[in-house]
């Protein structure tokens, strides 16, 4: 849908080659011929006129990376991983919105960016994709540097993907909702406009938000590109625009239109002035937290056994069964069971969260491999935020203990079920022994 004509007259205006050239500052920067495939990687954007020159040569779009890079031209597919995340400098969030149907892509992001701003995060910004959807950005610059001792841009893609993933579950039940009021709760109108069976959209007799929101997390990968803002789409013959992160639901493509371009420094996409000092530290610290849950919920929900009977006074160390014993001393295998197990076991003794922190990190350190420190405290975050304590798994269950070398029971062992009855029985035979 594009002509030559409108390719190289939109490329020739010295504001878009100013605009383009500010978002590629230390960015890997891509030319697509005709939207089949990438030009020779790496390359970078470093002069306006180069802009125009590659239009020339028949560029008819240009892509940049998520990541920022210190030197995006020593970038190689044989790196090794800690070479290239000596390159990383850092990354932006680019959260890629790609719905079939244009109305609810625009109600995804508009209910995206009403998510991040409950996490009082101000520099969010917007911008059409060219095509069907919409890219939402929050650069670098707003999420902390340093967590749990670590460099954050050595964070990407895994605990970046959470941030997606956690806003997706933040909006599903709204989105949901305002669609059925959208189209009357016609279930085959919703199916219809998605372009996919009733049965793929639902689960049990309701809509299933999960197949129904298309936020695609393969953007968030290493080396992977999005579309540049005021590059040109070459399927729609549009262009990628930013807008207004309040006017979303206004938004309409016909704006999109090449001749009509004007550009709006108020409203820059992934734009890195004055920006807040680590306005998006709950956000990175809430998703990487569910994270946790998740994983714990899906290894553990059908284990766990509430528990209401806390000593008044936390059971001292010197008590403990030995397989917390062997776990304490330090892990070759089991690290992140073991978080889970020693959790639940020390709140389940009385123990205090900041006695508990501290127990964990002194015995993070004597493992082969310590796990990330963020694993710890959003372990912690979880049970903080349970309403009932929770026992470790019992003895016998064969996911625990046996499987990673650390049941050596004694004689008491063979008189009880869970961990936790062991230090109450010994703490119960001292008193009684005091008391005689």
């Amino acid at each position: 849908m594009l002509n030559l004509s409108t390719i190289l007259t939109h490329y020739k205006r010295e504001d878009i080659q100013n605009e383009m050239i500010l978002h590629a500052k230390d960015k890997e920067v891509v030319g697509s011929f005709k939207g089949e495939g990438y030009a020779k990687r790496p390359d970078v954007l470093t002069y306006p006129r180069d802009i125009l020159e590659l239009a020339k040569q028949g560029v008819t779009s240009f892509h940049a990376s998520e990541e920022l890079w210190s030197n995006p031209l020593q970038l190689d597919p044989l790196l090794k991983k800690q070479d290239i995340e000596k390159l990383r400098i850092g990354w932006d969030l680019v959260i890629d919105i790609d719905c079939p149907y244009w109305t609810y892509s625009k109600l995804i992001t508009d209910l995206v960016v009403k998510a991040l701003k409950h996490h009082n995060i101000e520099a969010i910004s917007v911008k059409f994709s060219g095509n069907k959807g919409f890219h939402i950005g929050v650069p670098f610059e707003a999420f902390p540097k340093i967590i749990a001792g670590e460099n954050v841009s050595n964070r990407f893609p895994e605990d970046i993907k959470e941030i997606a993933l956690y806003l997706k579950s933040m909006i599903k039940n709204v989105f949901v909702r305002k669609v059925m009021e959208l189209e009357n709760k016609d279930i085959n109108k919703i199916a219809a406009n998605l372009k996919k069976e009733i049965k793929n959209i639902v689960i049990g007799n309701r809509l299933d938000a999960e197949k129904m929101i298309d936020i695609d997390t393969i953007l968030i990968s290493p080396r992977h590109l999005y579309r540049m803002p005021y590059s040109l789409h070459e399927k729609s013959g549009l262009c990628s625009i930013p807008i207004n992160p309040d006017k979303v639901m206004e938004f309409e493509k016909e704006q999109a239109k090449p001749e009509k371009i004007e550009i709006s420094p108020e409203f820059r996409f992934l734009d890195r002035e004055n920006i807040r000092v680590n306005q998006a530290k709950e956000l990175f610290d809430r998703a990487v937290a569910e994270r946790v849950n998740r994983e714990d919920k899906i290894e553990f929900q059908k284990k766990e056994t509430p528990y209401e009977d806390i000593p008044q006074q936390a059971i001292p160390e010197q008590f403990f069964p030995p397989c917390i014993k062997n776990m304490l001393a330090g892990l070759e295998d089991g690290r992140k069971r073991s978080l889970f197990i020693l959790t639940n076991f020390l709140t389940s003794v009385g123990w205090s969260y900041d006695k508990i922190e501290a127990k964990l990190k002194e015995w993070n350190k004597k493992n082969k491999e310590p796990l990330r420190e963020v694993s710890i405290v959003g372990q912690l975050r979880y049970h903080k935020q349970q309403k009932k304590k929770i026992l470790p798994p019992n003895c016998q269950n064969s996911m625990y203990y046996k499987e990673f070398g650390v049941c050596k029971p004694d004689l008491l062992c063979n008189k009880i079920k869970n961990p936790i009855q062991y230090s109450k029985r010994k703490t119960y035979y001292l008193n009684k022994d005091k008391k005689d």
